[in-house]
């Protein structure tokens, strides 16, 4: 039986207040907060809204990124597999919708 750990993932703690250690992901942050104002609960979210609201917000394109969407970014690098397995799926631009009224049920 071999011991050896393979690590897989490497995780990076920013400091607390230090918005400039984190800058790309402040901005998905406020995307959220467009979605799901400050004060509104999280906890009747379903996997699938969750799925929508980061769909919508990879899909918006960034200055940043020379206006590519994340996830143009993400298809030269993530197998397709992965895209299954996280349900990413690419919203037409004239389709995205960042306000309350993405996660509105019928």
């Amino acid at each position: 039986m071999n011991n050896e750990v393979i690590g897989r993932t490497r995780i990076f703690y920013c400091n607390p207040r230090a918005s400039y250690q984190k800058g790309m992901i402040e901005k998905n942050h406020e995307f959220i907060r467009y979605v799901l104002p400050k004060g509104t609960s999280f906890n009747n979210l379903l996997q699938a809204d969750i799925d929508l609201m980061i769909n919508h917000i990879n899909s918006l394109r960034r200055n940043s990124l020379n206006w590519f969407a994340p996830i143009d970014i993400a298809k030269f690098t993530l197998d397709k597999t992965v895209f299954k397995k996280l349900n990413l799926k690419k919203i037409p631009p004239n389709e995205i919708q960042l306000n309350k009224s993405l996660l509105k049920k019928n």
